[in-house]
């Protein structure tokens, strides 16, 4: 998905709501086909920086960006049974993808939990204040819950495999 910053949409109003549109489609496209939809809440990758600037909340996250959430399940509800949370966490720091690739990341250690779509998940984010208010009330629980995990997972020890 192609996203664009405030001051860009100011310059080119045309594009304004292109990115919903663009998931709209793509929702309608995949609603007869077997698959996964893989939503990146925070929408974008985890950096100390980025954590000051949003002054984020949470010690371990980013600020969940809920509309893109919200509007899939929309587009998409009735062909979504379950959602499954996975969080990771990076106990000796998060490195690079090169890093990763030769062998220099240590420890990584993986949470899922799967949730079965409930109705209340599902509505008009855009248009319906209370369900927008009851949403984001949803997340931002669950992202609290995650960041608490996260810093479980980053200190608790590891279990020995095999």
């Amino acid at each position: 998905m192609k996203r664009y910053s405030s001051a860009f949409l100011e310059k080119h109003p045309h594009l304004k709501g292109k990115d919903l549109e663009t998931t709209r489609k793509v929702c309608e496209k995949f609603k007869t086909i077997p698959m996964s939809v893989m939503n990146f809440v925070e929408g974008t990758r985890f950096t100390a920086e980025k954590h000051r600037k949003q002054a984020s909340q949470h010690m371990n996250l980013l600020k969940p960006r809920v509309g893109g959430t919200a509007f899939a399940l929309q587009a998409m509800g009735d062909q979504i049974h379950q959602i499954i949370d996975v969080t990771i966490a990076y106990p000796g720091g998060a490195k690079g993808f090169w890093q990763f690739l030769c062998g220099k990341v240590y420890e990584i250690k993986v949470r899922v939990i799967s949730y079965p779509l409930s109705s209340e998940l599902l509505g008009d984010y855009f248009n319906d204040g209370e369900f927008r208010e009851r949403f984001q009330e949803w997340l931002n629980t669950l992202w609290e819950e995650k960041d608490r995990q996260i810093e479980h997972l980053m200190h608790s020890r590891a279990v020995p495999s095999g």
